[in-house]
């Protein structure tokens, strides 16, 4: 049973951390860069609700609920990744409203939506016809969970070192890192089959 947990927690995992797949990595980057350690709530927060978001559309599609097209979703992951990361650029340096903070978590949790769906043809393909996808599924989760949480911290764990050691200026910090992951956004939209 452990041996069953562990494979399918890694395969989750993995599927975040695969270098050819890296758009989940890249929304995680513009999601976290804005922050450092100290703000390490508010960043659980943003992080469960994108995992909340993700984990509802898996279940969705994976038990048939809703059906969505795999082409529409490869086109609305690098739009989620360049809306947060264009926010970035403009808002960096500036003290965001606390009323903002509401809007902030409920597009993370669509966000997670979006992003989720795109999970769901993988881990279709990973569980095939099996009868029981809730365990699969839950420790497929959990993997996409941990790699999360290794992302956010190297990204926290760089800005610390840029910021303190560097002493690149946080606003700095923050644009540039957005300005490139916009720079690798767009060939993902240009690329995408629906214009192709």
């Amino acid at each position: 049973m452990l041996d069953n947990f562990w494979f399918n927690a890694t395969y989750g995992m993995n599927h975040v951390l695969d270098i050819n797949a890296y758009d989940h990595v890249l929304f995680l980057l513009v999601l976290t860069v804005p922050y450092m350690f100290k703000d390490w709530k508010r960043i659980i927060l943003l992080v469960t609700m994108f995992t909340l978001g993700h984990t509802i559309s898996l279940v969705l599609a994976v038990y048939g609920i809703v059906s969505v097209s795999a082409n529409l979703i490869e086109f609305l992951i690098p739009i989620t990744i360049m809306v947060v990361a264009l926010y970035n650029v403009f808002t960096a340096g500036k003290k965001a409203p606390s009323e903002k903070i509401g809007i902030l978590f409920l597009s993370t949790l669509f966000f997670g939506l979006i992003h989720g769906f795109g999970f769901a043809g993988e881990f279709r393909m990973f569980v095939g016809k099996a009868e029981s996808k809730l365990m699969p599924l839950v420790e497929f989760a959990l993997g996409i969970e941990l790699a999360q949480i290794i992302i956010v911290f190297v990204v926290l764990f760089l800005g610390f070192l840029c910021q303190t050691i560097f002493r690149i200026s946080k606003r700095d910090w923050i644009v540039v890192l957005s300005a490139v992951v916009v720079g690798l956004v767009i060939p993902m939209l240009i690329n995408n089959e629906l214009f192709t």
